[in-house]
């Protein structure tokens, strides 16, 4: 550690408040679970609400984006604009199966499974692309699929019902891996404030009737319910992804890994702490096998 802090003290002012970022963000995304459990809405109107209660300071951040030149972005064209809102409907979709997983499974539970998108996106550009697939990634894979397995059999003992929040988790991995790979084409027309924007706008749009159809209820009833969401929507989604999106501009790509460890941690610590889910010692080593075998996996990944 004394080693670590001294390559971070002697680094320069953007590496060090990069870093500071990088934490910040991924501990903010590591709340989120326990908004969902707090809110007086159900879990799509929820996933409704933390998209909608962001756009006004997106579009702020956008259109200040937007009085900075940069020459280095490539002209957007109208097809690009199809799959902003593709990404956004991606999003959308992992929002909501990630929400419901928080409701079935434990918040622990159901971060871990939704962190194996960095995987989804590495088979997927393997699938799509013909990227090239490395020996760590397949041992890291195996290793997060091992600890898994794990988690899979605590949650059978306790039920169908946390099995399925598992499932969920591991879909709202699927989507987030799409929203990825979809982005990632993005990133060279677009920046990262209006990839947020209209991601959102999208996502919001596909929520609002998806909630309306399960009769969720739209409104909070108290001052604390809107509180919630409120906070849930600038820490969760402006927050958490503009100050993790901010910093890997200021940060070697190897110290994404650092986000993928500390969100499921953050989410394991406070739901011990707010709503008394204690871990027991086999999903803790579950748990510590998944984390390991993800940033293995993104150690050898070969997709940025």
């Amino acid at each position: 550690m004394s080693d670590l802090a001294a390559s971070i003290s002697g680094a320069p002012r953007a590496s060090r408040w990069g870093l500071f970022a990088l934490v910040s963000g991924a501990v903010a995304i590591g709340f989120s679970g326990i908004w969902v459990r707090l809110s007086e809405l159900g879990p799509t109107a929820t996933s409704f609400h933390r998209l909608a209660l962001a756009l006004p300071v997106l579009w702020l951040w956008s259109a200040w984006m937007g009085t900075r030149t940069e020459p280095h972005r490539k002209p957007a064209r109208a097809a690009d604009y199809i799959w902003l809102v593709a990404a956004g409907l991606f999003f959308a979709a992992d929002m909501m199966a990630w929400a419901w997983a928080v409701t079935l499974t434990t918040v622990a539970n159901a971060t871990l499974f939704a962190n194996f998108a960095p995987i989804v996106v590495t088979l997927a550009a393997w699938l799509l692309f013909g990227e090239r697939v490395t020996l760590v990634f397949v041992l890291g894979l195996g290793l997060a699929l091992a600890g898994a397995t794990v988690l899979l059999g605590v949650s059978f003992g306790a039920g169908t019902v946390q099995v399925s929040g598992d499932a969920l988790g591991l879909l709202a991995a699927l989507f987030y891996g799409a929203y990825l790979l979809t982005v990632s084409r993005l990133r060279a027309r677009f920046s990262t404030a209006t990839i947020m924007l209209f991601t959102a706008g999208a996502g919001a749009a596909a929520l609002l009737p998806a909630a309306m159809f399960m009769d969720e209820g739209l409104f909070a009833t108290t001052l604390f319910g809107w509180l919630v969401l409120i906070v849930f929507a600038w820490t969760g989604q402006v927050a958490g992804h503009g100050l993790i999106a901010w910093s890997l501009a200021h940060l070697p790509a190897s110290f994404g890994s650092v986000a993928l460890l500390m969100q499921p941690v953050t989410a394991a610590v406070v739901a011990w702490l707010i709503l008394g889910e204690a871990l027991g010692p086999m999903q803790i080593a579950g748990g510590v096998v998944v984390l390991a075998g993800i940033a293995l996996a993104r150690q050898g990944s070969t997709v940025s």
